[in-house]
């Protein structure tokens, strides 16, 4: 059986030369992502071509994903770092002003001040420095560590609990966009969503520059927490970024938080992606560590539909044995089974109905398959997150694009396929492609899904078809 989790490269420093990049895809990337908090344009754009060029010389389906920056709070620039013990003060003061203390670094984000109090806690660089708040002034806060460290140039800073009032989209945000949105991306996310106007203004923001992409809410606070369902619909898919997300919440609850959201995407219809130090030791490392695999076969147990790798193959010594790594557990926990959360998606209309037919009559028949025909995925998105236990769901469609967007969907091998003239046409090349493949054999069960209309072929219907 074909492997079924999708797997998303960061591409960085380690991985941006033509044989890298064909090297990831063959060990199994099937997305690759541009974080924007690093890349610069020129760099960007050149990825996107080096992608492009590699994905159609191996005949793969691959999408590009730009990551955006988004309204994230980080340390000013300082020389070297700063070396905190326990019990030191610290300030964090607006850009422009003086400090006050020895040990000072300016904050990119004004409203600060105002939107924190005494006695909150402050987070630097995902849990390395934890703070305590003891002063607030109109132009600087003042903490007191409670762990040692040291404290180096543009460091993220968390505030759990905190309401913050940053903008959705910052001015590096739209310039990044619109690259997004020349470079023909497949995917776009936007970071430290809070809620649904949040996707909204990005949507929006994007449709304005005639983009087409499909929008990705990372989910990184307790504020998009409290408004899940909202974003969840809003958006196209879910990141678990459990990065800045596991500084907001309790660690011991970040696991369970995983799987409540997981299943809530299952219920809502909508893709998700688990992502953050599945093999932050990779990065060193040649293998993972034991808990590091029991972690991704988790994610893949509650059968999210992509995992991410960040550091490890944007940074890392080892980026195409990650991808191998990643493959390996996949490919043994699919094998026995998962949570089984596609049991609980809510049927709200007559396509999520007609699929879930499909699915129950591919399920019953040995060794069936199925197969969805879609002009624009949506159909096919709907099966898949219903995760059918069948050996394979082949997505055919005529439009490249549609088979990148396919690329991120767990379960579906998407696949280009000019339709005919009539059904009957369309059904002969599709057969004819697959036994060529060798995806199936004569007499192999086929169960045809489409909502496209034709003469013989009514929107939303069901073909059983043999091989």
């Amino acid at each position: 059986m074909p492997r079924k989790t999708k797997i998303i490269c960061t591409l960085g420093p380690a991985t941006e030369t033509e044989e890298v990049i064909s090297q990831l895809i063959e060990a199994g990337a099937n997305v690759f992502r541009l974080n924007m908090s690093h890349a610069k344009h020129e760099w960007a754009a050149e990825m996107v071509k080096l992608v492009r060029a590699q994905a159609e010389k191996a005949e793969q389906h691959i999408a590009v994903l730009f990551d955006l920056t988004g309204p994230s709070i980080r340390t000013g620039d300082v020389d070297g770092s700063i070396s905190l013990v326990e019990g030191d003060v610290v300030e964090f003061r607006k850009m422009g002003t003086n400090p006050t203390v020895e040990k000072s670094t300016t904050v990119n984000y004004a409203g600060l001040m105002a939107d924190v109090h005494e006695g909150d806690t402050l987070v630097v660089d995902n849990g390395a420095l934890l703070m305590r708040i003891d002063s607030v002034e109109s132009d600087r806060i003042l903490c007191n560590v409670r762990t040692p460290g040291s404290m180096g140039s543009r460091r993220h800073i968390n505030l759990p609990g905190v309401r913050l009032n940053l903008p959705a989209l910052t001015d590096k945000d739209h310039r990044d966009l619109a690259l997004a949105v020349e470079c023909g991306a497949d995917f776009i996310a936007g970071s430290f969503v809070r809620d649904a106007a949040h996707v909204r203004e990005l949507r929006e923001a994007m449709n304005a520059l005639e983009g087409e992409a499909q929008l990705v809410a990372k989910v990184e606070d307790q504020e998009a927490i409290k408004n899940i369902d909202a974003i969840i619909t809003e958006a196209d898919v879910i990141m678990i970024a459990r990065g800045d997300l596991g500084t907001e919440v309790e660690f011991e609850e970040l696991p369970l938080l995983q799987r409540r959201l997981v299943k809530r995407c299952h219920e809502l219809s909508k893709r998700v992606i688990v992502a953050t130090q599945l093999l932050e030791s990779m990065l060193t490392n040649p293998t993972p560590t034991r808990a590091e695999v029991t972690d991704v076969m988790n994610a893949v147990y509650e059968e999210a539909d992509a995992l991410m790798l960040s550091g490890e193959t944007s940074v890392g010594r080892y980026p195409v044995r990650c991808v191998d790594a990643l493959v390996r557990i996949a490919n043994r926990m699919e094998r026995s089974g998962g949570h089984g959360f596609g049991d609980s998606v809510l049927l709200r209309d007559e396509r999520q109905k007609v699929a879930r037919a499909a699915v129950l009559l591919a399920d019953s028949l040995p060794d069936a398959r199925i197969v969805v025909l879609t002009r624009r995925g949506v159909l096919a998105n709907k099966l898949a997150i219903l995760r059918p236990k069948t050996g394979a769901l082949y997505a055919v469609t005529p439009k490249a694009e549609v088979c990148r967007l396919l690329s991120l969907t767990r379960g579906v091998e998407p696949i280009r396929l000019a339709y005919g003239a009539n059904i009957e046409e369309t059904i002969q090349r599709l057969t004819t492609h697959l036994l060529k493949e060798k995806k199936v054999k004569p007499g192999t069960p086929i169960v045809i899904v489409s909502d496209l209309l034709s003469d013989h072929f009514a929107a939303n219907s069901i073909l059983l078809h043999h091989a």
